[in-house]
C-alpha cells in the first residue's frame, strides 16, 4: 500500500512540473490583482442574478477514495470514521459532498476480480466475489444509507495485467487487441468490457448503481503504478466495444471517458470520440483531470456534460484558507469558479477526500486522518459553500457584478431554491445590491448567507430579507460566502 502510494506521489510531482510553474506564474497574477485592490473602506457594486439564463446542469461535487485510502477510513475507530463522513458528506455540518470515484482495481493488491488469467480471451473467467472492494464498497454502502450519496462511479486505472501489451500493472502497456497494440495470448477487447461490466453488476447486487464507468486513468502516460497507454484512436476503438456490452448488460450504468492528465491533453481524447459515431453514442461524459492544465474552456468539438473528477496539489500538508499557495482554500474556490464558468463543467471533483498522515502528509486530500484526530482544510470549506447548496440536478444560471474582485456564481437547485455563490478576492470587504430576475423568488423571501474566510467555516450568519427582488449584504474580504435563498412555499 505504501508503496503504491509512493508511486502515486513520485508521479504526480513529475507529472505537474510544468504544470506547477504555470501555477504559480498563475497564482502571482491573481495576488497581484488582489493587492492592487485598495485596502480600507468598503467599496461597492451591484449585481444581477437572472434566472432566465441557463447554463450547465449540475451533477455534482466529490472526490474519491482509491488505492485504499477508503480501507483505511472504513477500518478506523468509529469516532474518527464519523467526523471524517460527517466532515465529507453532512450538508448540516460539512461539505455535504455527492459524488464518490472508485477505482476498478486491476491486481490483487487492488481488488481485482479478476486475478487469475484464463486459459485465451474466449475461456469463461473465473471471477471473484467483489468483498468490500478495498473498502470502497463499504465506503459507497454507508454513505448511500447514512448521507443519502446516491452518485457513484468507477475508473479503471489498467486492465489486469494479462489482458495488456506489457503483462505488468506497471509502467504502461496497451489493452492487446486493439490498433497497433497485438499480443500473441489473443485480442483481450471483449473480455475487458465483460471484466468492467461484471464489476459494475456486483456493485447493483449490492444495491449500489454504478452511473457511469470508464476504462482507462490518464493513458498519455506510463506510470510506475497502476496504468495503461491507450492513443486517442485507440480509445475510441475500445470505447465501440464497451459500449453495446454494457447497453446489452441490463445495467442503467452508462459509459464515461476517458480521465485524461489535464486539460491540454484533454481535446485530441474528445475529439477521437466525437469523430467516431459509436463511441460518441455510447460515451456520455467526458472526464479530465486538472494536473498538467487546470479545466478553464470549453473542450473543443465535445457537446456533451464535462467533469473534472482528480486535481490536487502535492507539497506540506497545508489547511490554511487564504496563505497565498495553490493549496489554499481560496485558490480552490477560484478553481470550482473557473471550471463551472469557464469550462462550463458538471461535476468538480478533488483528488482525495481524507487521506492518512501516516502514508504521506501533503495536499492530496480535502481533510487529513492523524490517528484519532482529524483536521479539514480550507480546500473543504471551499467545496462546502458550493456542494452544500448546489444539489444535484441544479442548473447554473447568468450572474454577473460591476466589481472585477467579486467572482460570482447563481444556481437554481429543482426544489426551486436558489444559491449564489460569491467569492470576493479583494483585501477589503464590499457592499452589494443583489438584483434578482426570472428567479422565482417573490418578496420578502429569506437570504441565508453562509461564510468561509480565515475564521470562518461555512458559517452560518444572519438572515437577510428579499424586498421585491433585491437584497443588500457586505461581503468580507478574502472570504466565500453563498446565499442560500429558499424557493417560495
Amino acid at each position: 500500500m505504501a508503496l503504491s502510494m509512493r508511486r502515486r506521489r513520485r508521479h504526480t510531482r513529475a507529472l505537474s512540473a510544468a504544470a506547477a510553474a504555470a501555477a504559480v506564474a498563475l497564482l502571482s497574477t491573481l495576488i497581484g490583482v488582489v493587492q492592487s485592490s485598495p485596502a480600507g473602506a468598503n467599496s461597492t457594486a451591484s449585481a444581477t442574478v437572472n434566472g432566465n439564463t441557463q447554463y450547465q446542469r449540475i451533477t455534482g461535487f466529490g472526490s474519491s477514495e482509491a488505492f485504499l485510502e477508503a480501507e483505511i477510513i472504513m477500518g478506523a475507530p468509529h469516532g474518527t470514521q464519523n467526523k471524517v463522513l460527517k466532515l465529507l458528506y453532512s450538508t448540516k455540518t460539512g461539505a455535504g459532498l455527492t459524488i464518490l470515484r472508485n477505482m476498478i482495481g486491476s491486481t490483487g493488491e487492488f481488488g481485482s476480480i479478476e486475478p487469475t488469467a484464463p486459459s485465451s480471451p474466449t475461456a469463461p473467467p473465473v471471477y471473484r466475489a467483489l468483498g468490500n472492494d478495498a473498502g470502497q464498497e463499504s465506503l459507497a454502502s454507508t454513505i448511500q444509507h447514512k448521507y443519502g450519496v446516491n452518485q457513484f462511479f468507477a475508473d479503471a486505472w489498467s486492465a489486469p495485467p494479462f489482458m495488456k501489451t506489457n503483462g505488468s500493472d506497471v509502467n504502461g502497456g496497451t489493452l492487446c487487441g486493439v490498433p497497433g497494440a497485438s499480443c500473441a495470448s489473443g485480442d483481450w477487447q471483449q473480455a475487458y468490457a465483460n471484466y468492467l461490466v461484471q464489476y459494475a453488476k456486483d456493485y447493483a447486487a449490492d444495491g449500489i448503481k454504478l452511473q457511469y464507468i470508464g476504462f482507462e486513468n490518464e493513458a498519455s502516460y506510463a506510470p510506475d503504478y497502476s496504468g495503461m497507454v491507450l492513443t486517442p484512436a485507440q480509445t475510441a476503438t475500445f470505447a465501440d466495444v464497451l459500449g453495446p456490452t454494457l447497453a446489452a448488460s441490463g445495467l442503467s450504468t452508462q459509459l464515461e471517458c476517458c480521465a485524461t492528465i489535464g486539460w491540454d491533453l484533454a481535446a485530441p481524447y474528445s475529439s477521437a470520440i466525437e469523430a467516431d459515431s459509436v463511441a460518441s453514442s455510447y460515451v456520455k461524459v467526458f472526464t479530465s483531470h486538472g494536473y498538467t492544465a487546470a479545466p478553464a474552456s470549453p473542450l473543443p468539438g465535445w457537446t456533451g456534460p464535462a467533469w473534472e473528477t482528480e486535481w490536487s496539489t502535492f507539497d506540506t500538508w497545508d489547511p490554511s484558507w487564504d496563505d497565498g499557495t495553490d493549496a489554499s482554500g481560496l485558490t480552490w474556490a477560484q478553481n470550482i469558479y473557473t471550471g463551472l464558468t469557464a469550462a462550463n463543467l458538471s461535476a468538480f471533483l478533488y483528488w482525495y477526500g481524507a487521506d492518512s498522515s501516516g502514508l504521506y502528509s501533503d495536499n492530496e486530500s480535502l481533510i487529513q486522518m492523524s490517528g484519532s484526530t482529524v483536521t479539514p482544510s480550507g480546500r473543504l470549506w471551499a467545496f462546502a459553500n458550493y456542494s452544500r447548496f448546489v444539489r444535484p440536478g441544479a442548473v447554473r444560471i447568468a450572474a454577473t457584478t460591476t466589481d472585477s474582485n467579486l467572482e460570482l456564481t447563481g444556481f437554481k437547485n429543482t426544489n426551486g431554491s436558489i444559491a449564489v455563490v460569491a467569492l470576493n478576492t479583494a483585501t477589503s470587504p464590499v457592499t452589494v445590491s443583489f438584483s434578482l430576475s426570472g428567479t422565482g423568488i417573490s418578496s420578502n423571501a429569506a437570504a441565508k448567507p453562509y461564510l468561509t474566510d480565515a475564521s470562518h467555516d461555512t458559517a452560518k450568519q444572519k438572515t437577510i430579507k428579499v424586498r421585491g427582488d433585491s437584497f443588500s449584504t457586505t461581503i468580507p474580504a478574502r472570504s466565500l460566502v453563498t446565499y442560500d435563498i429558499p424557493a417560495p412555499r
